[in-house]
This record gives structure tokens, C-alpha cells and sequence, in this order.
């Protein structure tokens, strides 16, 4: 607008141009205001969740406590599973390793796992992480018993065997009486135990279910003292079936027919003869 139309304009105008003019400064400085103090609200925000995270990741209790393996009652740790490792052994091993003291959430479980799993029962290991409070779930799984093994008759066994052929020792005996396994009596000489696999087992359990199928009885020990003269006692009977070779599983379906008339005889039995192929009874004297 140049002077000249600006002295034309009519007085009553110009104020209200002024008026609208000073108005929208105001306006605009208002806004600039606002969004000052909006920014600064939204910083003020931003720092305080910053400042709260951090608090909250500093708190006791994302992390496992220095004592969490020192004893079985700790509540940073709970062991379920295991019925054949005590939990005071998995404890032990757990000890070999430093607690950690990162929050849970960023806590490695290998080494506790690997530490675990040297326990010879020991098949496999789950470690489940719980983040507030921070504590650990040690779920095991134990190998499956599949053999005892006992030097005499009358001795408890002080080893057995896993279905995977692993042999473990005294330290886990006895077993709980809810593991049905083939109890095996054997010295170790001839046919040392210690150096049985898998395969021999499993043989050793074929030729028990294969008894027990055919006398109908549950095979309380195979007596594998000599292996070239092997016994199988059911509660009926004691059965001798020479050496343990192939040929020893096409005996045992004679027992179908053998055990009945056992039971019926009224005198003292020693053993049930198969090792020939006529059968004999073998009075005790």
C-alpha cells in the first residue's frame, strides 16, 4: 500500500487493520509459546521414561541374587524332573559357574546346561527364565533305566544300564521301585559288563520280554555269571538255557506249554532244562 492510499484510507480502517495486525503478532506468539512448551514437555517426557527405565532396570530384582545356588531352598532357582540325579548334585553343578549379575533377560544359560549335562543321567536340559522376580526353572531329563546290574544273587545292584547303552554307576543307585527294569546278575568275567553297548541291551531285554511272553510271568534276574551257561528265574521256576546265542530265543516259546505242567508237579524243581532239544526237569535233591 503506498502513503498516498494509506492517508485516503479512513481512520475508523486503519485502526482496525492495526488492531487485526497487532492481534495476529499476538496470535503468533502465543503459537510460538505453545509449541515451546510443548517441546519442552515432550523432552521433559522423554527423560523421565529414560530416567524410569533406567531405574527400573537397576532394581534388585531383574537379577538373580548372588545366593541363588548356594542351597536347594533358594527362590531364584527351582530343579523338577529328576528322579534319578539327587537335586543336590544338579546344585553342585550349577556351583562351577559364577552367578551372573546382568538382568535376566540377558542372561546366557549354555554353561549352566553343559554343566548339568555332565551328570551322567543327565539326557538333556531345559533352563525356563522368569523375569520379575528373576528366577531359574531347571527342568532335567534323565536317561530311561533299561538294566540292572549285580554282582550275586543277594547283593543290591550297583549299576545299570539306560535304554541309550550308557552304563552309570553306585552313585545313582538305588533306583526308584517305579523303574521296571531287567535285573542282570553277572560278575564281569568272561563278558565284562563295562564294555556292553546298546545292542547287548537291548538283547538282554528282548530275551526278558520274550520269557515273560511266553511263562506269563514276570522275570525276577537273568543269571549271567557264565555266559555259556545262562539262567532266567521267574517266579515259577528257574530256567537254564545253556549259552546266550541266537538259537536261545526258539527255545523260549517251549515255556508256553513247559510252565503249566510245571506247576503242576508237587515236588521240588532245581531248574527247567532247554539247552537240548528234549526238555528236562531237574529235581532238586
Amino acid at each position: 500500500m503506498s502513503d498516498e492510499e494509506y492517508i485516503r484510507t479512513p481512520r475508523a480502517y486503519q485502526k482496525r487493520r492495526f488492531k487485526k495486525r497487532k492481534l495476529e503478532r499476538q496470535v503468533r506468539k502465543s503459537r510460538r509459546r505453545l509449541n515451546r512448551l510443548r517441546a519442552l514437555w515432550k523432552l521433559f517426557i522423554l527423560i523421565s521414561l529414560i530416567v524410569l527405565s533406567y531405574m527400573v532396570l537397576k532394581l534388585p530384582e531383574w537379577r538373580l541374587h548372588t545366593y541363588a545356588f548356594d542351597s536347594l531352598n533358594s527362590p531364584a532357582l527351582e530343579i523338577i524332573n529328576n528322579k534319578i540325579v539327587p537335586s543336590q548334585k544338579i546344585l553342585m553343578a550349577l556351583r562351577r559357574n559364577q552367578v551372573s549379575t546382568k538382568p535376566i533377560f540377558l542372561v546366557k544359560t549354555d554353561n549352566l546346561k553343559e554343566s548339568i549335562k555332565q551328570l551322567e543321567p543327565v539326557q538333556e536340559v531345559y533352563i525356563r527364565r522368569f523375569w520379575y522376580p528373576a528366577r531359574l526353572k531347571i527342568i532335567v531329563v534323565e536317561r530311561t533305566p533299561a538294566l540292572t546290574i549285580s554282582p550275586d544273587v543277594g547283593v543290591e545292584p550297583i549299576a545299570f544300564f539306560s535304554t541309550d547303552g550308557v552304563l552309570i554307576g553306585r552313585d545313582y543307585m538305588p533306583l526308584s521301585d517305579q523303574f521296571k527294569t531287567v535285573r542282570v546278575i553277572t560278575y564281569g568275567v568272561g563278558d565284562d559288563y563295562r564294555n556292553w553297548d546298546k545292542t547287548k541291551v537291548n538283547n538282554f531285554r528282548k530275551l526278558a520280554l520274550m520269557v515273560e511272553d511266553a511263562s506269563g510271568e514276570q522275570v525276577e534276574y537273568i543269571d549271567y555269571r557264565d555266559p555259556k551257561d545262562v539262567y532266567v528265574k521267574i517266579p515259577t521256576v528257574n530256567i537254564r538255557l545253556g549259552s546266550y546265542n541266537a538259537g536261545v530265543y526258539d527255545k523260549i516259546g517251549r515255556l508256553r506249554t513247559l510252565v503249566p505242567q510245571v506247576k503242576m508237579l508237587n515236588k521240588k524243581i532245581k531248574y527247567l532244562d532247554l539247552r537240548w532239544d528234549s526238555n528236562f526237569i531237574k529235581l532238586d535233591e
